[in-house]
């Protein structure tokens, strides 16, 4: 069973927390996730994700076993309420995203439209 720690109504699944903190481990000292909403994508808005150093005032800061993720406060509107997983199955490795803000989303999951 996956528990998941929530946060302002952001939740990192377990399985996405261990495949982030492998990633930051691989990255170095000081390495965290950001996980942006930027417009564009074939749906309107597209997540983005990114490894940043820099943490500002304003971040929503998510810490869960040796993850660390941090959304900026433009996206955290787009974001509130929503689980980010990380799935591996036959099409590939992903972390994927899901918001209930979402009222329509393109096929490979990473755009989405409000």
């Amino acid at each position: 069973m996956t528990t998941d720690v929530t946060t302002t109504d952001v939740t990192i699944s377990d399985r996405a927390a261990r495949r982030i903190g492998e990633i930051l481990k691989g990255e170095g000292t000081g390495a965290m996730l950001r996980i942006s909403v930027e417009g564009g994508g074939c749906s309107g808005f597209q997540y983005k994700f990114d490894i940043d150093r820099d943490r500002t005032d304003d971040d929503l800061v998510i810490e869960q076993e040796s993850a660390v993720v941090l959304v900026d406060s433009a996206s955290q509107p787009f974001l509130a309420g929503s689980q980010v997983d990380f799935v591996d199955d036959l099409i590939g490795a992903s972390f994927r995203v899901n918001n209930p803000n979402a009222t329509a989303s393109c096929g490979c999951g990473t755009s989405f439209s409000i």
